[in-house]
C-alpha cells in the first residue's frame, strides 16, 4: 500500500509540473520596443555569491541582446511570505519592479522561506505567491509571468535554509504555475548536478549565475544559447 502511494503520489506531482510547463517562446517581432524583463528576487537574483556585474540577470542581458532590457529588483535576505522576516513586499524594489513597466517578470524566491524562523508561516506560502503573481498580472503592460523553482541547496545548506523545505515548496510553486497560467523556469534542475556551482551551499558562483542565464534564457526564447553566458 505505501509503495502504490508513494508512485501515486510521483504521478501526481510530474503531471503537475508537466501543466506548468514552457510556455510558447516570446515573440520579439510583437513588441516595437526592448522586451523589458524585470528578474524579482532574493540575494541570489541580486548577485551574491557572482563576480560583480555577473549575476544571472547582467548575464541574461548580454545573452539577449540589445532588442530586450532586463532589470535587476533583487534584494538579499528576502523572503516571498509576508510574515517573514525580511518581506519582499516591504522593499522599494517590489515598487520598482512594477514601474519598470515590464513586458516578462521573472520570479526566483523561496530560499529564504525554508529558515526555521519563517517556516513557521508554511501555510501562507502558496496564497503569498499567488498575490505576488497577480500584483504583477494586473499590471497595465499584462506582463508573462515565470516562476522559478528555486536553486537547490547541496548538503546540509546553509544560514538556516534547507533543501527539505525547497522539496515542499517546489510542488506548490507548479500547481500556483498551472492556476495562474504562469511559466515555470527550473533553476533547481538546471544547477542540480552542479554542487560545486554553489560553494556557499546556497548562492551560485559566476559559472553557476551563467547556467542560469542560460536556463532563463532557453524558457525566454525557445532555443539554447548559442554562445554560453560564461563565455561572454
Amino acid at each position: 500500500m505505501k509503495t502504490t502511494t508513494a508512485l501515486l503520489l510521483f504521478v501526481v506531482s510530474n503531471l503537475v509540473a508537466f501543466a506548468a510547463g514552457p510556455m510558447d517562446p516570446i515573440d520579439l517581432a510583437a513588441f516595437k520596443e526592448p522586451i523589458r524583463v524585470a528578474c524579482v528576487g532574493d540575494s541570489i537574483t541580486q548577485g551574491a555569491g557572482a563576480e560583480k556585474g555577473k549575476s544571472y540577470p547582467s548575464q541574461l542581458q548580454a545573452l539577449l541582446g540589445d532588442k530586450w532590457k532586463v532589470g535587476n529588483f533583487g534584494v538579499s535576505g528576502r523572503t516571498l511570505l509576508r510574515k517573514g522576516d525580511h518581506p519582499y513586499w516591504k522593499e522599494k524594489a517590489f515598487q520598482d519592479a512594477q514601474d519598470f513597466k515590464p513586458n516578462v517578470v521573472v520570479i526566483m524566491l523561496g530560499t529564504n522561506d525554508t529558515k526555521p524562523q519563517n517556516w513557521a508561516h508554511k501555510d501562507e506560502f502558496f496564497t503569498d505567491y499567488k498575490d505576488l503573481v497577480k500584483t504583477f498580472q494586473a499590471l497595465e503592460t499584462k506582463p508573462r509571468v515565470y516562476i522559478c523553482r528555486p536553486c537547490p541547496v547541496p548538503g546540509a545548506g546553509n544560514y538556516g535554509i534547507n533543501e527539505a523545505n525547497l522539496q515542499i515548496e517546489i510542488p506548490l510553486i507548479d500547481k500556483l504555475a498551472t492556476e495562474e497560467k504562469a511559466g515555470v523556469i527550473d533553476m533547481h534542475a538546471a544547477l542540480q548536478s552542479k554542487p560545486e556551482l554553489l560553494p556557499d551551499r546556497v548562492h551560485p558562483n559566476t559559472a553557476g549565475a551563467a547556467v542560469m542565464a542560460e536556463t532563463a534564457y532557453q524558457a525566454l526564447t525557445g532555443k539554447a544559447a548559442a554562445q554560453p553566458a560564461g563565455a561572454r
